[in-house]
């Protein structure tokens, strides 16, 4: 695993064995990353599920202003350590919260983020129970864009709430979706339509 655009670019994050983590694979990231490439610089970002902060660190590298990163797992909060260490993240540009991530959005009081990135154990299939929570969570305010991988065959709907699928894509047995709230999409129609006037 590597981080492929920014600050960090090229550095390789920590080898590690660890059954549970299946890593965002490049194509994937690139994806993601090329969607979020004007949504980054200053950004207020979660990583949830943060497994080794791949992503997390991936938004740190592109000029993201902080992140939160969310991870139960022992094993995988070393990594996560191991890896700010090694490519020397400053300590004041984030944060790790030990919590399981449906508690963690259920409890939520801060400021909603700019980006949230979710990639749920693949094994227990609550990508659609994490996105559930989010949307009636203090996490998630009018701008943020949530991404999040899912399996192919797992439960996810178009629309939570007032949380909207605007994007998807298939990688194999991996989806890729991303959620903006209602009133962005509204925004962003409106805009369309004033500069077609």
């Amino acid at each position: 695993m590597r981080i492929i655009a920014g600050k960090y670019r090229g550095h390789q994050l920590v080898s590690f064995k660890a059954d549970h983590i299946r890593p965002t694979t490049d194509r994937v990231k690139e994806t993601l990353f090329n969607k979020l490439q004007f949504q980054l610089e200053g950004a207020n970002v979660a990583d949830l599920f943060c497994g080794t902060g791949n992503l997390g660190i991936e938004a740190l590298s592109r000029d993201a202003k902080f992140c939160t990163f969310v991870e139960m797992n022992p094993k995988s909060l070393t990594i996560t350590r191991q890896n700010f260490e090694k490519l020397k993240v400053p300590a004041n540009q984030y944060k790790i919260i030990s919590m399981d991530v449906i508690a963690f959005l259920k409890s939520y009081t801060g400021e909603a983020f700019d980006i949230i990135f979710a990639d749920p154990p693949f094994t227990e299939k609550m990508a659609h129970f994490v996105v559930e929570a989010a949307s009636v969570s203090q996490a998630f305010g009018n701008h943020t864009i949530m991404a999040i991988e899912s399996q192919r065959k797992e439960r996810m709907e178009d629309r939570y709430g007032k949380l909207v699928r605007f994007s998807k894509k298939e990688f194999g047995d991996k989806i890729l979706s991303m959620f903006c709230h209602e009133s962005a999409l509204e925004e962003d129609t409106q805009e369309e339509e004033n500069e077609d006037e």
